[in-house]
Formats: C-alpha cells, sequence, structure tokens
C-alpha cells in the first residue's frame, strides 16, 4: 500500500525546472510518508511530475515506483496505491499475448494491461486501487479509483494544471492550492458530518475521483468516465444456489486478499463478520503457518459496560470462543481512555478532516499497535451495509424516514449551532438534497412492493455514504500506521450479487444477516453464528467524558478558539453539565453524547489548523 501524488499541464514542461519541481515533489512526499514509509520516488517527466511513497507488500526487491514501461518505442509512467487481487489471472493473459515482464508486481502488470487495452482495462480489475497514468507520447494523464473509493483520490484544477494525491493536505504542497471553506464545506462538516458527500473532498475547489469512475486529461480535454455502478436487477437462484453462490464469493475474495509477500493477521471481534474472514485466512495458510489474530477493547470497560439495543453484549467472551475455535496466535489489545482522547487531534491528521470522533482514534490507535508485527491485515469492514445488518434494515420506521435512516432526526446538532449560522447552512434543505440524488440513481425493480424498494434504496444509500464512511476510517487509521487493511467484503462481485437478493432471503425468518450465517455455515461454531449483531467497541469509562467535557469547556472559553463563534454557547454549555443524558445517537449506532463533545473538539482543531473560516 502506498501514497501517490503528482502533478499535470498539458502547456508547461515541468522538466525545464527540474529544481523547483523536486522541491514540491519532495515536500508532497513528506506529507504521505506514513502511507509509505519503505521506499519513496518521483518523476519529472515533460508535463507530468509524479510522486510516491511505498509500504513493500508484493514483490518486495522490485515493485518500486514511480514506474516505467516502454511498449513499441513508447513509454508510459505509473504511480498506484493498492492491490490487484486479480493480477496473477491478468498476467497470464499478458503472457499469452506476447508481453514480458521484468518484476513480480502488479504495478507493471497494470500498466501492460492499459497499454494492452486502454482505459477500459479497468474493468477488468477486482482489487483496491488508486492509480496514475501518464502517458508520455500522447501527453495524457490517467486517473483511476477502485470500485467503493477504498483507496482515497483527491484532485484539484488550478486554471489548466490538475495535482493529485492520496491525502488532501498533499495538495496544499502544490503552490496556490491553499485550505479554504465555503457554504457548502461547512454543511458537509456541520449538517452531514462525519460523512462526506462522495465526490467532494470538503474544502473549497478539492474533489475526489469518484468511486467506480476515471478520469482522463489532455491538451483538448477533461473528462469523466464511470466504469462501474451497483446496478439493480432480478434475481433467479433459488434459496440453496443463493447460499452457495454467496459463500462460494465469500471464500474467494478472503482466499484472493490473502496474497501477499509479507505475513498477514486479521481483525478479530468474535462478531460473524471478522470470525467468518479469520475462519477462511486459517483454513487457506500454508501448512504449518499459524494466523495471528488481534481484538480490541478498552481498559475496565469490563467494569463499565452497561448492556443497550446497539451493544447488548461485549465482545471478549466470543473472542475466546473464535481464537480457541481456529487456534490462533491472539493478541487481545486494550486501550486507555486517556489515550483515546489524546488521538483525537491526530485523528484528524490523518484523515485531514474531522473523523468518527473516538469511532476513529481508537481504531488509530489499535492499528498502530497492529504495525508493529504486522503489514496486512484482513478485516470483516462492510458485510454490515451489503447483507443488511443495520437496525435502519428492519425497523419500518427508519425504512420509511425518508432521509438518511443514520442520522433522521438533526435538531440535537443543529441546537448546538448559532441560529444564524444554522439559518445560513440551510441544513435540512442541504441533507435533502444529498439524499434525493443519491436514491435517485437507484434503478427500481417494478415487481417490488413498497418497502422492498425503500430497503434496496437504503441499502444503495448504505453502499454510497456510510459505507464510504467507515472505509475512509479504515484506510486513514491503518495507513496513517504504514498498515495495509483489507476489506474482503467489499468485493465487487459480492455487493453486484448480495445487493439484487430478495430481502426474505437475506434476512430469512426475520433474522438479520441470516444468509450471511448460513453461507457460514462449516467455518464458525454455533455460538459464533447464533450471536446478536454487535458494533464496533466503545468505551463507557465515565473518566473519558470527564476529559472531553473540560476540553470542551477550555476550547469555548477561548475567545481564539475558530468554532466558538459558530456555536449556541448557552446551549451548549448546558449540554456539557450532562453530555450523557444525550444518549440517542446522532450518526449511526455509537455516536451519542460524548462522542458530540468530541466532534466539537476535533472541528475546532481542524479549523484553527488549517486556519479556515467562513
Amino acid at each position: 500500500m502506498c501514497g501517490i501524488a503528482g502533478y499535470y499541464n498539458p502547456k508547461i514542461n515541468f522538466s525545464e525546472n527540474p529544481k523547483k519541481n523536486i522541491n514540491i515533489l519532495n515536500n508532497m512526499i513528506k506529507t504521505m510518508k506514513m502511507r509509505g514509509p519503505d521506499e519513496d520516488g518521483y518523476s519529472v517527466i515533460g508535463n507530468c511530475c509524479l510522486a510516491h511513497t511505498r509500504l513493500s507488500i508484493i514483490d518486495l526487491k522490485d515493485g518500486k515506483q514511480p514506474m516505467k514501461v516502454s511498449c513499441h518505442g513508447l513509454f508510459y509512467h505509473i504511480i498506484f496505491n493498492g492491490e490487484i487481487y486479480n493480477h496473477p489471472e491478468i498476467k497470464d493473459e499478458l503472457l499469452s499475448l506476447g508481453y514480458v515482464f521484468h518484476t513480480k508486481s502488479d504495478t507493471e502488470i497494470i500498466a501492460n494491461a492499459f497499454i494492452q487495452w486502454g482505459a477500459g482495462f479497468v474493468k477488468r480489475l477486482n482489487g483496491i486501487f488508486a492509480i496514475a497514468i501518464y502517458d508520455e507520447k500522447r501527453n495524457m494523464l490517467y486517473l483511476f479509483r477502485d470500485h467503493f473509493g477504498i483507496k482515497p483520490l483527491y484532485y484539484t484544477r488550478i486554471g489548466d494544471t490538475t495535482v493529485f494525491s492520496s491525502r488532501i493536505d498533499t495538495l496544499f504542497e502544490y503552490p496556490r492550492v491553499k485550505p479554504a471553506l465555503d457554504i457548502k464545506g461547512f454543511n458537509e462538516i456541520f449538517t452531514i458530518g462525519p460523512a462526506k458527500t462522495y465526490g467532494s473532498g470538503v474544502f473549497s475547489n478539492i474533489n475526489e475521483v469518484l468511486p467506480g469512475e476515471y478520469i482522463v486529461i489532455s491538451p483538448e480535454f477533461f473528462s469523466k468516465k464511470q466504469y462501474y455502478k451497483v446496478e439493480s436487477r432480478p434475481h433467479t437462484d433459488n434459496y440453496s444456489e443463493t447460499i452457495d453462490k454467496t459463500a462460494y464469493l465469500i471464500e474467494d475474495s478472503i482466499k484472493r486478499q490473502m496474497i501477499s509477500d509479507v505475513p498477514i493477521c486479521t481483525f478479530l471481534s468474535g462478531g460473524i463478520d471478522s470470525s467468518l474472514v479469520s475462519s477462511v485466512c486459517a483454513k487457506h495458510l500454508k501448512y504449518g503457518e499459524v494466523l495471528t489474530t488481534y481484538s480490541f477493547d478498552f481498559d475496565e470497560n469490563e467494569i463499565h459496560f452497561k448492556s443497550n439495543s446497539f451493544q447488548p453484549t461485549q465482545d471478549r467472551p466470543y473472542v475466546d470462543i473464535m481464537k480457541d475455535y481456529l487456534h490462533s496466535d491472539h493478541i487481545y489489545l486494550s486501550c486507555k481512555y486517556e489515550t483515546l482522547a489524546d488521538l483525537l487531534y491526530p485523528s484528524v491528521d490523518s484523515r485531514c478532516l474531522p473523523t468518527m470522533a473516538d469511532v476513529d482514534s481508537s481504531l488509530l490507535y489499535f492499528c498502530s499497535e497492529v504495525s508493529k508485527t504486522h503489514k496486512v491485515a484482513l478485516t470483516g469492514e462492510c458485510a454490515d451495509e451489503i447483507f443488511g445488518g443495520y437496525p435502519w434494515f428492519h425497523n419500518e420506521d427508519m425504512i420509511k424516514a425518508g432521509t438518511f435512516p443514520w442520522m433522521r432526526d438533526i435538531s440535537f446538532r443543529k441546537s448546538l449551532l448559532h441560529p444564524e449560522f444554522a439559518a445560513v447552512l440551510q441544513m435540512e434543505k442541504y441533507i435533502a438534497h444529498a439524499y434525493e440524488k443519491t436514491i435517485s440513481e437507484v434503478d427500481i425493480i417494478p415487481s417490488e412492493n413498497e418497502i422492498e424498494t425503500q430497503r434496496r434504496r437504503i441499502s444503495y444509500l448504505n453502499i454510497r455514504w456510510f459505507m464510504q464512511t467507515l472505509l475512509d476510517r479504515m484506510d486513514r487509521t491503518s495507513m496513517q500506521n504504514g498498515l495495509e487493511a483489507r476489506v474482503p467484503f467489499a468485493d465487487h462481485r459480492i455487493v453486484d450479487y448480495v445487493f439484487n437478493i430478495p430481502w426474505e432471503m437475506k434476512a430469512k425468518d426475520g433474522i438479520p444477516k441470516n444468509l450471511l450465517r448460513m453461507a457460514s455455515k462449516g467455518f464458525l461454531p454455533d455460538e459464533i453464528l447464533n450471536r446478536p449483531k454487535n458494533p464496533y467497541p466503545k468505551t463507557y469509562h465515565p473518566k473519558y467524558e470527564e476529559i472531553l467535557v473540560k476540553r470542551l469547556k477550555e476550547v469555548i472559553n477561548d475567545t481564539s478558539s475558530p468554532i466558538r463563534s459558530y456555536l449556541n454557547l448557552p446551549v451548549v454549555n448546558r449540554f456539557l453539565d450532562s453530555p450523557k443524558e444525550y444518549g440517542k445517537p446522532w450518526y449511526g449506532q455509537l455516536m451519542a453524547g460524548p462522542q458530540m463533545v468530541a466532534y466539537l473538539l476535533q472541528i475546532n482543531y481542524w479549523m484553527k489548523k488549517y486556519n479556515l473560516y467562513l
């Protein structure tokens, strides 16, 4: 896994001033170094400059980038962040066509696939990727992003210059690209955050290559092309066939994602998703190898944990069952509440934006611990979005809410804002526009009833929005620590198939994710198969909330704090007197009162760091 960056202008020959451009590229590399601590490099090629930082996973010796590939006297330059899980098959096909390879890396395979099939080669890829390819002869730059945006790729345009990178702050190393915020950006943060609109970089004039999209830039044009979208189609397999095909796709995806020239590990929560990933990995390891598994929790949670409808049980008993079942080399990781609070600001640094508060800062800590011994981890992320594990797939009021079901009521967050600022934002209108635009993209199947149609829309909303937030979180927290976190459930073949399976199969007998449970038989013990849905853990330590309240009071009492003028201070102060009384989640299932305190702290830190004001 890596960091990529660069810039292109069809009218400027950057080679004429190499020293200046090498300096810019080196500054870009510094901002991405955590994504690729093993190696880095740059190239200045006429109208295009490329920079790369490398986390060595495949072909540790010869996979250096930027990589130059020649064919019939023409030269192509590539930088790549990600993994192509079906690269052996693509390589075999290219070998049969006469191509010769000088490395074992998937980077060289991508470059030659592009040469052979043109930009449409991207449809052949199964993987996670952000790719930049510069065609030197034709003076054209291509930017590609994977099907679901698992790997980030931001860009901005300054006149005829296009600047791109894996990180937002890397863009700011290019002259004249400065952090700024407009009303749209403020809405992204205060109205729909910690989510963000797909395609938006939140900062003014910062965009991202959309998931399933590629961009082509030449002296004549700047064009975007969508190569993939989730499509609605009738499901024709019977229940038994559906279970078998689902089981095959999941196992095949996990096996493919085990590819690595360094040891792999898995995250194991004791839930069905991560347990299935771990079990398949254990089955397919080389003979004699033992799988390393990691579980995450918080200090003293066994004392302070309180069962609720969102988190009915603790993970530890189920982790113990699973690690014994797998005979894995298991490592228990636990985070202190002070660490959780202290990492809220580094969490913002990792994303260059406010995050899911302690949901992110905790994972940032856990990834830092895992990265001490491993470079590659497989996770159970995204199964809930795909198989319908959240309450909003089952609760009729949520299904019919007519808005994003994970943030149905914005009255709490709106009450914390200064009334004049909230009025300028027009928060309800912003949400309604984003919601309506997204559901308009869903193809409706006439034979489905109203509830099934709405569930289809909610499934699409989850893939386009909620899943993207969690994928952002997984990429940024892991790559901030030089760890590659893989997400087998986000294989586009699984999503394409499961998206169209009728609800009576997905949740047969009214059991959430029953299809996944049936597809997991033979891999998991009954205690895990029958375990109720339990989300990512969070701390219940009362002192965590005390730290947050103290810190936010200091912020709002400091007249230099940038967030201060945007808040309704009397309401915020009343809220800080007892944030736990606001127990209703305002985003997802985990973000309630304490997380709002943490989120406001993050916003203030972010605004101060980038000098952002309206």
